[in-house]
């Protein structure tokens, strides 16, 4: 399991139909994170992912230190899948994407992931699994980390 979390003041994810697009999910203050999964996550890997989002302190406290989470300040969180965090660009020019899981495993890593953040009360909101979305965002600080389990 991958993701890439960014500090944002606010991201929006919007489904894109034809000519048409539709906003999925929005947020201000919070995180926005990209998630994948590969062929062997399972619960506790969710479990683990879900608890270091949630409790990762990089938010500014009153003497502007990195030391509050998300849940501290009442931020929210915007999820959207990205199955190209699994792609593999080592050889040739046309990334692969073999560790990537499929959909009928990822759908559901994917739901319960959300349903894990959701658990703590704070709010999340989502992108379309397997859509074709386009992300907006403005990325605070900037902070971005990489989280792999």
């Amino acid at each position: 399991m991958r993701a890439l979390v960014q500090r944002v003041t606010r991201a929006e994810v919007r489904v894109t139909d034809g000519a048409h697009a539709r906003s999925a999910g929005r947020i201000e203050r919070g995180l926005l994170v990209l998630v994948g999964f590969t062929h062997d996550d399972d619960e506790e890997r969710l479990a683990w992912m879900a608890e270091k989002v949630l409790g990762l302190r990089i938010f500014a406290d009153a003497d502007d230190r990195m030391n509050l989470a998300v849940p501290d300040v009442g931020g929210a969180i915007l999820v959207v899948s990205q199955f190209t965090l699994y792609g593999d660009a080592r050889k040739g020019k046309r990334p692969s994407y073999i560790d990537a899981a499929r959909p009928e495993l990822a759908v559901p890593l994917y739901d319960r992931f959300v349903t894990l953040l959701r658990r703590s009360g704070t709010v999340v909101e989502t992108g379309e699994f397997g859509a074709m979305m386009q992300v907006e965002l403005v990325n605070d600080g900037p902070v971005t980390l990489w989280l792999e389990r």
